[in-house]
């Protein structure tokens, strides 16, 4: 028997239809819950009894508009936010696609595409965001997956949190996270240590102690950088400010 897979809103329609028919219920309540006309929901009892959950998979499902993304770009899009201009608001993000990355998209697609991987704008509000928590609880609860549902659960720290996690860039060089930091780290007086860190690897790429934290201390790490890896992409500091090499 040929398995069905059915989307979110596809399975909400078949469950409360598939109910309907099993216990006789009210057709008026199964509207209320669909947002449809009494006469749709005869069509989709017809449909359910003559074929079952097949019935509820959207005619287009496996068709390609002639005007839609090809699914290569829409992959870059995606690899392009996570890695390069995450947090990015969609729009700033579709002009930033169109000048340096020759890719000419909307930001209306922009969310379309994103969504699809469950990542919201920075500026969503809060409906969307419930929303969207709401549909990884519902995911959630119906994995068998740990990996799944380890990810689910990281997906719903960051819509909780205040400052969500950046994911890690998905090459080496792409970011160098620059940063310094004033510890006891030997003796009895506190230093800066200056560090490099690949945002992708997470490995010491650079490091240099100095009394206070200094230029001078972030020249020496950027010369190790450049000497035993040479030049990365960008560098991102704890103020936000990004240092990109075109």
């Amino acid at each position: 028997m040929k398995k069905v897979e059915l989307r979110l809103n596809e399975d909400y329609k078949y469950n409360i239809i598939k109910k309907l028919v099993e216990t006789n219920g009210n057709k008026n309540n199964a509207s209320l819950k669909l947002n449809c006309t009494r006469r749709t929901i005869n069509r989709m009892i017809i449909g359910y009894n003559k074929y079952g959950k097949e019935f509820f998979l959207h005619g287009n499902r496996n068709r390609q508009p002639a005007h839609s993304i090809p699914r290569e770009t829409k992959r870059t899009i995606i690899d392009l936010y996570l890695g390069k201009y995450y947090e990015s608001n969609f729009e700033h993000f579709s002009k930033l696609l169109g000048k340096y990355e020759n890719i000419i998209v909307s930001p209306t697609s922009i969310n379309r595409i994103l969504a699809s991987e469950d990542i919201i704008s920075p500026k969503a509000n809060k409906i969307t965001k419930k929303k969207l928590k709401k549909s990884l609880i519902d995911r959630k609860d119906k994995s068998n997956s740990k990996k799944e549902i380890t990810k689910i659960e990281n997906l719903i720290l960051d819509i909780d949190s205040v400052h969500p996690r950046r994911p890690r860039c998905a090459f080496t060089g792409e970011m160098i996270q620059m940063d310094a930091s004033l510890h006891l780290w030997f003796g009895n007086n506190k230093t800066q240590l200056h560090i490099g860190i690949d945002d992708s690897t997470g490995k010491i790429v650079g490091a240099y102690f100095d009394h206070q934290e200094t230029l001078n201390g972030y020249y020496n790490v950027l010369n190790q950088i450049l000497t035993n890896y040479g030049i990365p992409y960008m560098f991102y500091t704890d103020r936000r400010t990004v240092f990109e090499y075109k």
